[in-house]
């Protein structure tokens, strides 16, 4: 019997890289759009799921076990970017992207893991990314969001373990996806105290998605983890120097990798 995947945000980037991935191996694959029915290149079934709306959730989660009698891996890969001085953003703004990468993903692992304890078996694998693991001029909410996220991940995988319950994390550095399309930028505001900096970051940010890397590599990834019947808690995917970013945070004075941050992004 193949296993059961929902990947959440399957319709577009990432999500959907890993769905064709994973159908291609044999595994039985469900998506979720917000909007299913606009999407007719997909190969594999969408469902409606809106992770800001608990009940659209549970719907979408309740209609994919009772198709398939089970689910064995959730893919928690929905989520938004959010770009700009953190005195600028809106607070409407920082909430919104904290429903979508952080409330978002842990009402989806509360949906699932009944099912998931009742097989005795589960494999969840929430989709973070480098800019967790520390805090980036101008991306402070996004980094906050998913950082979050891993943090949560590691408490709750000691809570689930003894279920058979596995989860972890993954993740990407920068990534050839719409993302930047989607993402919600603060406007660079004519006279603002950020106006020219913000300018410049904006612009490096985008360059940095547009000559990301290919999303199948997070497929790849994901598939070996799948594979995997012990999984780490944490995993990196992305170009060298991305991954050592996090290994230098750790071994280099703070300020000393905070002056490196800024030279980075010419501040």
């Amino acid at each position: 019997m193949s296993k059961v995947v929902l990947i959440t945000g399957g319709s577009s980037g990432i999500g959907k890289s890993i769905g064709e991935f994973l159908s291609r191996k044999g595994f039985t694959v469900y998506g979720t759009s917000r909007n299913p029915d606009s999407i007719s290149n997909s190969v594999f079934p969408l469902v409606a799921l809106d992770v800001r709306d608990a009940n659209s959730i549970q719907t979408a989660v309740s209609q994919i076990i009772l198709e398939a009698g089970r689910l064995d891996i959730v893919i928690n890969n929905a989520g938004v970017g959010i770009t700009g001085p953190l005195e600028e953003i809106p607070m409407q703004e920082i909430k919104n992207n904290f429903e979508t990468n952080f409330f978002g993903p842990i009402e989806v692992m509360k949906a699932v893991l009944p099912q998931m304890r009742s097989q005795q078996s589960g494999l969840i694998i929430n989709i973070t990314s480098i800019a967790g693991y520390m805090g980036l001029p101008y991306r402070s909410v996004y980094s906050a969001s998913k950082g979050a996220l891993e943090l949560i991940t590691e408490s709750l995988r000691m809570e689930v373990k003894p279920f058979g319950i596995q989860i972890t994390n993954v993740a990407p550095g920068d990534f050839t996806t719409n993302i930047a399309a989607g993402r919600f930028h603060a406007p660079v505001i004519q006279g603002s105290a950020y106006e020219k900096v913000y300018g410049t970051v904006l612009k490096t940010m985008d360059e940095h998605v547009d000559s990301g890397s290919n999303p199948n590599e997070m497929a790849e990834a994901v598939y070996q983890i799948i594979q995997n019947p012990n999984p780490k808690i944490h995993y990196k995917v992305g170009v060298f120097m991305q991954k050592f970013s996090i290994v230098l945070k750790r071994i280099l004075p703070d300020k000393v990798y905070e002056k490196m941050l800024m030279n980075h992004y010419k501040l």
